[in-house]
């Protein structure tokens, strides 16, 4: 997993080709904390198919603003630099992120 940040996010993530996933995540997130376990399994799971970067917003608070990442835990799939979807809060489960992966890199 890439960790991401206001300095690399554009090269990583904007300017990436393919799929790409961002946690955002903050300091002192217990949900963050909680789902980062699941999201690094997410990540093995689907290797080669698409790249992985989180995101501390409590370090990069304008980027997260500039993405519409107003709650945490925000998991946002990303697809040639365009937000394509995203699961949030109480939905961002390791079930709901792997459902939402499924569906755009199986279509």
């Amino acid at each position: 997993m890439i960790i991401v940040d206001k300095d690399s996010f554009n090269s990583e993530v904007l300017e990436g080709e393919g799929y790409v996933l961002v946690d955002y995540f903050g300091d002192g997130c217990a949900p963050c904390q909680a789902l980062l376990p699941d999201v690094e399994a997410l990540a093995e799971k689907y290797e080669g198919k698409v790249k992985f970067c989180k995101l501390n917003t409590t370090k990069a608070r304008r980027l997260a603003i500039s993405q519409k990442v107003l709650g945490l835990p925000t998991i946002s799939l990303y697809k040639d630099g365009k937000k394509i979807e995203e699961v949030v809060k109480e939905d961002a489960t390791k079930e709901s992120i792997d459902a939402m992966i499924t569906k755009h890199i199986n279509a």
